[in-house]
Order: C-alpha cells, then structure tokens, then sequence
C-alpha cells in the first residue's frame, strides 16, 4: 500500500485535480474520490450511471476491479471519468 497521487479530469468539469488514492484502490474506489472532487460541485450527479475510468487519450476504460497497483499507472498519470450507462 502506497499513496498515488493522479490528475482528475472529469467529464463536464472544467477543473483539473491532483487526487491522492493507494495503489491497492481499483478503480470503482478510485472514481468515487474523484466525482467527490466535482460531482455536485462543478458536475451533475446521475445516480443511475456507472462512474468509469480510461487513461487519458485512451478509448477503453480500465477494468472497474482492477488495482491502481495492476493497471501498472504511474504517478501523475491524468486519469478521464465519465458516466456510463
């Protein structure tokens, strides 16, 4: 376990963010600290929509349990977040 500070870039919010999470989060734990940074600040919630992941530039999401740590992400690594579904 180790501290893994991430750059936030949320769909719809106009904010970058430096996120800190542990390389053992996956990436569902990951996404809930991110929207906790801009959901229902800067972005609306859509409670019946799942929260994914993707490198930035990327077209696939991430695996939702896979580990920051499995992912094989390095530090600073800018990480997209958008609703699905």
């Amino acid at each position: 376990m180790a501290l893994f500070p991430f750059v936030s870039n949320f769909e719809g919010d106009f904010l970058l963010q430096l996120v800190a999470a542990d390389t053992e989060n996956t990436m569902d734990e990951i996404a809930a600290t991110a929207a906790g940074h801009s959901v229902g600040k800067r972005v609306l919630p859509q409670n019946d929509k799942v929260i994914r992941v993707r490198i930035q530039g990327k077209k696939e999401p991430l695996a939702r349990d896979v580990t920051v740590e499995g992912a094989k992400l390095a530090p600073m690594t800018p990480l997209e977040f958008y609703y699905e579904g």
